[in-house]
């Protein structure tokens, strides 16, 4: 299923303990109601799956698909 409209990035963020995700994704504004960007089966899929990778600590698959932001300490002077 496609959606009718125009397509565009939209850049998502997923939070998971001590680190965050930042992956682009492709999203529609359909012609019908231009309110918010849609997003086809095939994008909600890809989200689910960075979600689950996030929740599992996954880093390594992380960065295969986004910028991959980790939490450090650091002791001040």
């Amino acid at each position: 299923m496609n959606l009718d409209g125009e397509h565009i990035k939209q850049t998502m963020w997923f939070e998971s303990g001590a680190f965050v995700v930042r992956v682009v994704v492709d999203a529609v504004v359909p012609r019908d109601d231009t309110s918010e960007p849609c997003f086809e089966p095939d994008a909600v899929k890809f989200l689910s799956e960075v979600q689950e990778h996030a929740n599992a600590g996954d880093i390594e698959w992380l960065k295969t698909v986004g910028d991959v932001y980790v939490l450090t300490h650091s002791r001040s002077a």
